[in-house]
């Protein structure tokens, strides 16, 4: 049996711009969202923040076309996202936050399996860099040995993000990544993402509603809810809003009287 001619890397380049336009979105009579504008910058930490069922998700689902909008269009590198060459000009990775991993394969085997399908690199150094993005979410060689099935929400959600890492993305989405996880793991999540974005200047969009993460972590932060962008700002510009929904969601605690 003849071994495929491995390819090489592609080159790497920097994260690319986001454009997005009047973005509408309803089911049945639901509208989720109501008109979406809002400019990323190629390179940035952009933070989407809101309450629960504001359409954080389904925006990210718009970003990276797994959502066809009623209206208004979604533009990554000046590219619709609908447009078919997309895929091959621009490496995006997602992370669900249900990790969206293949049952039927290990867990080395879904985080190699974006350089094995592109022969990006051969199996031996594929193991090697697998190995290293598994440690770093914390994950062993034994992890790496075990099914999807066998794992924790928390543990799925690290693999589906060595996985993303794996690609060395343009542009990576993340969908709640710090849910399920505990504080430590979440703070390890956090620097991970950050390291990914300075390392190749991916562009990075974080859908989330842990005020700890969107703080530490964003360049930017819009603030969504009820389908609509109450304020684009940088973090202190978001934590001095005299909106009063903002400023009820980053001030709430939990207290018991």
């Amino acid at each position: 049996m003849s071994v495929p001619e491995t390819k090489s890397a592609p080159e790497t380049k920097s994260g690319v711009s986001v454009h997005v336009r009047g973005l509408r979105k309803s089911f049945g009579e639901h509208a989720v969202l109501k008109g979406i504008d809002l400019e990323i910058q190629a390179g940035e930490i952009f933070v989407i923040m809101g309450p629960s069922g504001s359409g954080k998700s389904i925006f990210l689902r718009h970003v990276i076309g797994l959502e066809t909008p009623d209206g208004g269009e979604v533009l990554v590198d000046n590219i619709r996202v609908e447009d078919d060459s997309i895929r091959d000009r621009v490496r995006m990775a997602m992370v669900f936050q249900s990790g969206g991993l293949l049952n039927s394969l290990s867990v080395a085997e879904n985080v190699g399996l974006y350089l094995a399908e592109h022969r990006i690199h051969p199996p031996k150094e594929i193991a090697r860099v697998v190995k290293e993005k598994l440690e770093a979410v914390q994950l062993n060689d034994a992890d790496g040995e075990k099914n999807p099935t066998e794992l924790s929400g928390g543990m799925k959600k690290r693999v589906a993000i060595a996985r993303a890492l794996v690609m060395e993305p343009q542009l990576v989405l993340y969908d709640e990544p710090t849910s399920e996880l505990d504080p430590l793991v979440a703070i390890t999540i956090g620097r991970e993402i950050v390291k990914l974005n300075r390392r190749v200047g991916a562009t990075t969009v974080v859908v989330s509603h842990d005020r700890d993460l969107a703080f530490g972590i964003a360049d930017r932060i819009a603030f969504l809810a009820d389908g609509k962008i109450l304020q684009v700002g940088t973090k202190e510009e978001i934590k001095s809003s005299q909106i009063p929904l903002i400023q009820e969601f980053i001030s709430a605690d939990f207290a018991v009287k």
